[in-house]
């Protein structure tokens, strides 16, 4: 299988390719891409040899075609080469690691060439669902997920034919179960950014700290399952170890198990429908104390309930929810804005967007710029 890694320095990117390390006979590495982060994308390089290898940072990339001269490996800029990358006729597969709205295009372009798309990528469908199924309509069904809710909900339905009641997504409940709003109030980034099961980059962790992250699950799964949002139920399950399940009419619950560990999901994404074998991450079920399963706190956590908003409305509602959010993180992390100001800045971008029910990608690209100004505007007091 020849791999195109989009997002290689980041946590996917990096577990993906401790898989191809595992399996070499398996896998070829023929391009690699990422932001910035140019000393990690040597070191990949080096290893891993890629023919390309694609920096959105123009100025970083240039510094990498110095630092690469010594090798055959071609060093492109900008975020066209990520997009360039994600549609290589030496490709079959393309796995989807970028952060937020820059997912989009190069998700299309991977599905236009007809190549695997493995997404972990959630922003993608949550803000451009309906482009990217009528992409994959056009060039037919390409995408398989990497986030472990939706590849278990995946596998839960393999071999189902209908029949679907509702799916249901597990969430850890976070660095702050079972705190109040009182409990929050003054919450630094540095206490956000901890996992009690999951390891995760910076904006992840926080998402999953207020359930907006589990908030874009339910609008991905809307998309990837074609299912109606009020049929997919959160539940709290503080053991990540059910990963989501699918119950069906019949009231039959079919259900995912397994370790904590990210590279069951990515490589299965790759493998499917055939399984491969992974290094230490057995599931010994006689050790397992309890499995509990709780409602979400949606009146603590109310980021919840606004995606369900935004998935029931549609258009580009999700967009301003996703790029709120991410403008929020981004301005928490500076200590620009309070960690409950985080959902506050989603709800005032919402409410304050006029929606468009039938996007194009301009559409939701102005969407995007139009939230992340107005939570911008918020948190400068304007």
């Amino acid at each position: 299988m020849r791999l195109s890694i989009l997002g290689s320095t980041g946590s996917i990117g990096t577990q993906t390719l401790d898989i191809v390390r595992d399996n070499p006979d398996r896998y070829e590495v023929k391009a690699i891409a990422a932001n910035s982060n140019i000393e990690l994308l040597e070191k990949q390089a080096r290893e891993f040899r890629p023919d390309y290898v694609c920096v959105v940072n123009e100025e970083r990339a240039s510094e990498l075609k110095l630092r690469l001269a010594d090798t055959s490996v071609k060093v492109y800029g900008g975020k066209e080469s990520v997009i360039m990358a994600a549609g290589l006729p030496q490709t079959d597969t393309v796995v989807v690691s970028v952060v937020g709205m820059a997912g989009i295009e190069p998700t299309l372009e991977a599905i236009r060439n007809k190549k695997r798309c493995a997404l972990a990528n959630k922003e993608t469908l949550v803000a451009a669902g309906n482009i990217i199924k009528q992409y994959e309509e056009k060039y037919g069904k390409r995408i398989i997920p990497v986030d472990s809710e939706h590849s278990a909900v995946f596998q839960s339905l393999l071999g189902s034919h209908g029949g679907v009641k509702r799916i249901i997504l597990t969430a850890s409940g976070g660095t702050f179960y079972g705190k109040t709003k009182a409990d929050l109030v003054d919450i630094t980034p540095e206490q956000a950014m901890h996992n009690p099961n999951w390891d995760m980059g910076a904006k992840v962790t926080i998402d999953s700290s207020t359930l907006v992250n589990k908030g874009l699950e339910m609008i991905e799964a809307k998309w990837l399952f074609d299912v109606d949002i009020d049929k997919i139920k959160v539940v709290v399950h503080r053991q990540s170890i059910l990963h989501s399940a699918v119950e069906f009419i019949d009231n039959a619950v079919i259900a995912q198990l397994g370790a904590p560990d990210m590279r069951l999901p990515i490589q299965f994404a790759l493998t499917y429908p055939e399984r491969a074998a992974i290094r230490d991450n057995e599931l010994d079920l006689t050790k397992i104390a309890s499995l509990t399963f709780e409602e979400p706190d949606t009146e603590t956590f109310y980021a919840l309930e606004l995606a369900k908003r935004a998935g029931r409305e549609g258009g580009t509602l999700a967009t301003v929810f996703n790029s709120a959010d991410e403008a929020a993180v981004e301005l928490f992390m500076k200590g620009k804005l309070s960690y409950l100001g985080i959902t506050e800045a989603i709800a005032y971008a919402m409410y304050a967007h006029k929606n468009v029910k039938d996007p194009t990608l301009e559409d939701i690209y102005e969407a995007d710029r139009e939230a992340r100004r107005t939570v911008m505007a918020m948190a400068s007091g304007r």
